[in-house]
């Protein structure tokens, strides 16, 4: 009876792999598991189990660890297979056994089996030192026993899934920073900080801008490398004679420099393991278009990872994520410096209508307040009554308009006072509304108002609303001549509103958008009066949006006119800390009397033609938070479709269309902020949708990302050309498919920004000219009330008896010293005019200067003395010039007249001489004097040295000085120290001394 003969290797492992025959062939009884035969049925059958499976599988038997594994796992171990075969794993693996053998000897000593995904292992297998991630099991392994009698493990590779996950969370931060609008060093900054955050993939990072010229580059942000190192200098000229620089040029003319064998040079340690970095790469930043790239990019290639192709796209998208970012803060920053300098210039003359608003209410407060005493206590001729009523009437017209452009600095400033209280609206609009009843009968016109009980009081500004009235049916009477006005107040579900209504002139069609522009006024209108400044429905516009509602005009020129105030009910719409808040400014509402007062005059005069009612401003968009951006999904297949709208809604509105010709008709209907289409649909294809929104007016600027299955370089230059903004093969993942519709929905919003920026800078500017149109036109409407105002009052003096007169004088002295005043601010303001629009002309002749000067001296000493400061004047021979007479007398006067103001009461000395063929004016005073950083600015607009308030003044007068004499080809200066006084030397050039 022959003994069964224990099957050999050839017998046990028939498989045909490359394994199968490494297992059969080797010398098993050379090694610590003894042959074949020898093992135990547990090993055999787990042997021959690993082989056959095609998940790389690795079995580690006996107290030595052999090795047994597949050919799955032998490109895990790369160069160390087939070596590795039936020796200790510790000695394949060493270097990563220290990650390893922990998770080795608990599953042979404890019997438990563990599980670690994307496991961070150092291995040696292409003659580096490799960073690589793999998804790890260890379990036990059992002989016939029962007993642990090695160890089994499965694992799969993730290395690139990790790195793609890495260096995506890198491109999206940079992505983000792209999309903020910031400087171009700021950028840089949080450029760097951005990539600061990822030392495996870029070890340090260098980032060069071009100078202005091209010449050389700037080390405007630095990462991971010192400054000023051998390899980061902080300049570098772009000379191809200095071997360092090559590189740099090479990489600006679009190469893609790779440099090794720096690890002496860069003394940096980096990878996850520490090892030192030894290459680098350079690569352009390219500008907008054509334009010359803007700099360059130098980053750290990392230790642990081959230069592969994966290693090379990202190295190419991160250069252009920081390109974009660049790009789009140098945008930005020539947008806001160019947007600054109109704002700037905006701001000054928002300051200049404040301050000149503020003087002007001072003078006619006091001119006001003289004459009502007058006609209350003085008993005067009804003809003396007469006059001065034209005063006050004239009076309270240049208030009223002062009052307007002071709300008009305060709106634009942001600091209108409001206080929003619960009104019986009805009642106080009625009320209102009566004011105008008087009037409005006189002219013949039929009036209506129809305000019934509201069910609840509406929080308004009371000020505010008395306004939007007044103005509305002032506008209404002056350009209604037969018919009706009508004011009707009715409540609707969530909103009050207000119609004025009349059926007068009517409104051309084409005027109707610029109606409430403030300054427009409609040409060749027919009105009662052809007065106005253009700003009263300007100022309903803006008073009315600050409680949160719209004013809209309905009108048909030849038939009337219908204005509707819409007022939300509640609070919600309105700012909580001024509801009910405590008045902090002067009030600049008049009551009725002024709007009265002109409009009865109105009905005694024809109506004009050539003057229509002040037009509109556009809205400004106000709101809450801004909605999602919605995305149009455009594919034919329903799972594509539904995948992406997963991916999608949690960031994005999503719509869907199954196909092109769906998704065109969606994008007409309404507009979406980007489209995601397919390439291959059935009825219209991604190309044919993409020419339609390319067409149309509404979707052109909507950008279009386009999806396929044709992978490739020509695929995507295909999408590209045709238009598209990006171009995205299947399959993607889903955190580059939210990355690029994020990034194109960012890019668009920048582009739409930078428009925005471009209409407000063509909107300032208009604005400024509009404020030096008006400043022309409210300086010439000024002096006409004024010029009646002091006629009047010179007949009123002639025209009072002794006994009257007496007791009328120290007023209408008061009332004549504020008319010069407010004459000197009106001449202040047509010169400010013309200096700020390069008008101004001089009348040169032949002028004896020191006539010019002894006259302003002559004309002002009585003033000034009255003030208890003498005036000595020291001149000598004539000096003849070529001179604007009144300009000079001017500049003398403004110069005497901060002398005395300034000086404390001390004596001023004026002095006028020649030297080297030049003459000068000294005007020397013993008062508060100047400091010297005071002194560099005092010539400029609306600088004061001292605080207005308590000196007053608008800050004008030695700007207007320096503006003249520097037109007269002279110069002015000032020497002053606090406590000493100040001496200013006005140097005007001579054509020879001359006799008088």
């Amino acid at each position: 009876m022959s003994e069964d003969v224990p099957p050999g290797p050839e017998a046990l492992f028939t498989g045909s792999s490359q394994m199968h025959a490494l297992v059969r062939a080797h010398d098993w009884a050379a090694t610590p598991v003894g042959p074949v035969a020898s093992w135990p049925t547990s090993l055999k059958v787990l042997v021959k189990t690993l082989l056959g499976s095609r998940y790389p599988m690795i079995l580690t038997w006996g107290p030595k660890l052999s090795q047994f594994y597949n050919d799955a796992y032998s490109a895990v171990i790369g160069d160390k297979h087939p070596g590795a075969l039936g020796t200790d794993i510790r000695g394949t693996l060493a270097e990563a056994w220290d990650a390893l053998g922990p998770l080795v000897m608990e599953a042979m000593t404890t019997g438990v089996a563990s599980w670690v995904p994307a496991l961070q292992l150092l291995l040696e297998r292409s003659g580096y030192r490799e960073e690589s991630y793999f998804d790890v099991s260890h379990a036990p392994a059992f002989d016939d026993t029962g007993a642990i009698g090695g160890m089994l493990a499965v694992c799969a590779e993730v290395t690139p899934q990790v790195l793609s996950s890495r260096r995506m969370r890198l491109l999206r931060d940079l992505s983000a920073q792209a999309s903020d609008l910031r400087s171009v060093e700021k950028t840089c900054t949080d450029l760097v900080s951005a990539l600061a955050g990822h030392p495996l993939d870029v070890p340090f990072a260098l980032l060069y801008l071009r100078s202005a010229d091209g010449r050389a580059l700037t080390l405007s942000g630095a990462v991971g490398l010192e400054r000023g190192g051998p390899l980061s200098p902080e300049t570098l000229a772009l000379d191809a004679g200095l071997t360092q620089a090559l590189p740099f040029l090479r990489a600006l003319d679009g190469e893609r420099v790779r440099e090794e064998g720096l690890e002496s040079r860069l003394s940096l340690r980096g990878g996850p393991f520490g090892d030192a970095v030894g290459s680098r790469l350079l690569q352009s930043l390219a500008g907008a278009g054509t334009a010359a790239p803007l700099g360059v990019l130098v980053t750290g290639l990392s230790p642990n990872r081959a230069f592969d192709e994966g290693y090379a796209s990202f190295s190419e998208l991160l250069g252009a994520q920081v390109a974009v970012a660049l790009r789009n803060a140098q945008a930005y920053e020539e947008e806001r410096q160019r947007a600054e300098q109109l704002a700037e210039l905006d701001r000054a003359k928002t300051a200049f209508f404040h301050n000149i608003s503020h003087e002007f209410r001072t003078p006619l407060t006091l001119m006001l307040g003289p004459l009502e005493d007058v006609l209350a206590r003085v008993p005067v001729t009804e003809e003396a009554r007469h006059d001065l009523e034209v005063v006050h009437r004239n009076a309270g017209r240049l208030l009223r308009l002062v009052n307007t452009l002071l709300d008009f600095s305060r709106l634009e400033a942001g600091r209108i006072d409001s206080r929003f209280e619960p009104t019986d609206l009805a009642a106080f609009t009625q009320d209102l509304a009566s004011h105008f009843r008087s009037a409005v009968e006189r002219t013949g016109l039929l009036f209506t108002v129809d305000c019934p009980p509201l069910p609840e009081p509406v929080y308004v500004d009371r000020r505010m609303w008395e306004k939007v009235v007044f103005n509305l049916l002032s506008n209404a009477l002056k350009f209604t001549f037969t018919g009706s006005l009508s004011v009707r107040l009715k409540a609707r579900e969530d909103a009050v509103v207000l119609r004025v209504t009349d059926t007068g002139t009517g409104i051309p069609a084409a005027e109707l958008p610029h109606l409430f522009e403030r300054f427009h006024r409609v040409r060749n209108a027919r009105g009662r009066t052809h007065e106005g400044t253009g700003i009263g429905l300007a100022l309903v516009r803006e008073l009315v949006a600050q409680h949160g509602g719209d004013v809209a005009v309905e009108s048909v020129e030849g038939e009337g006119s219908t204005f509707t105030v819409r007022i939300p009910r509640g609070t919600s719409h309105l700012p909580a800390e001024r509801i009910l808040a405590a008045r902090e400014q002067e009030p600049t509402a008049q009551d009725a009397r002024p709007f009265l007062q002109e409009a009865e005059r109105w009905s005694d005069t024809e109506p004009l033609s050539g003057e229509a009612p002040p037009a509109a401003v556009t809205e400004p968009v106000t709101g809450g938070e801004a909605p999602r951006p919605r995305v149009l999904v455009a594919d034919d297949n329903a799972d594509m479709r539904e995948y992406v709208q997963r991916v999608l809604s949690p960031s994005f509105d999503v719509t869907l269309a199954t196909d092109g010709q769906a998704a065109l008709e969606a994008a007409r209907t309404h507009a979406p902020d980007l489209v995601l289409t397919d390439v291959m649909m059935p009825r219209l294809g991604g190309f044919g949708l993409l020419r339609a929104l390319r067409e149309a007016p509404a979707t052109r600027s909507v950008p279009v990302v386009m999806l396929s299955a044709r992978a490739g370089e020509e695929a995507a230059v295909e999408g590209l050309e045709a238009g598209a903004d990006d171009y995205l093969v299947k399959p993607f993942s889903a955190r580059e498919l939210v990355a690029r519709v994020r990034s194109m929905l960012e890019l668009a919003h920048m582009r739409r920004e930078t428009l925005r920026q471009e209409l407000l800078a063509a909107s300032l500017r208009e604005r400024l000219q509009a404020r030096d149109d008006f400043l022309a036109v409210a300086s010439h409407e000024l002096k006409t009330p004024l010029a009646a105002f002091r006629l009047h009052l010179e007949r009123l003096e002639r025209s009072l008896g002794e006994d009257a007169l007496g007791r009328a004088k120290s007023p209408l002295e008061s009332a004549g010293r504020q008319v010069q005043r407010l004459h000197a601010l009106m001449e202040t303001l047509l010169d400010v005019s013309q200096l700020t629009t390069g008008r101004l002309a001089l009348d040169l002749n032949d002028v004896d200067l020191t006539s010019v000067v002894g006259n302003a001296v002559s004309r002002l000493r009585e003033e000034v003395e009255r003030m208890g400061v003498t005036v000595t004047l020291d001149a000598g021979t004539p000096l003849v010039g070529r001179y604007d007479r009144l300009r000079i007398d001017q500049v003398v006067t403004n110069l005497l007249s901060n002398a005395a103001r300034y000086g404390q009461g001390r004596p001023i000395s004026v002095r006028v001489a020649s030297e080297d063929g030049t003459a000068r004016v000294t005007v020397r005073d013993e008062g508060i004097g100047i400091s010297p950083e005071d002194r560099a600015r005092i010539f400029e607009r609306f600088e004061r040295a001292v605080p207005g308030r308590n000196y007053g003044g608008l800050g004008l007068g030695l700007w207007i000085a320096r503006q003249v004499v520097e037109a007269h080809g002279g110069r002015i200066t000032v020497d002053s120290a606090p406590g000493l006084g100040s001496t200013f030397v006005v140097e005007l050039p001579l054509e020879g001394l001359k006799a008088a």
